[in-house]
């Protein structure tokens, strides 16, 4: 996780958790405020995300590998987060 908080990485997170969680917008712009653990899962969870948009860039023959790595590490912050806000 990240240990500095603000800037570009918060917003990030914010963004990438209200994409995956609509519905928990309110809750997840309040705990973002108060809670620094949550805000780094959620730039951990942005960061995933882009690493997973990026990976088609990688060379063939890690492509596949990387895309599953960072697919599986997505959906198990996604998880996270979803337990934090449950």
């Amino acid at each position: 996780m990240r240990t500095r908080s603000g800037g570009a990485e918060e917003e990030d997170g914010l963004s990438a958790a209200l994409r995956r969680f609509p519905e928990y917008s309110l809750q997840i712009k309040e705990r973002l405020m108060r809670d620094e653990s949550f805000r780094g899962m959620c730039e951990d969870f942005a960061a995933a995300e882009y690493a997973l948009a990026c990976a088609d860039q990688l060379p063939p023959h890690i492509r596949e590998e990387r895309r599953a790595e960072f697919k599986g590490l997505v959906e198990s912050l996604a998880a996270e987060i979803e337990q934090a806000l449950g």
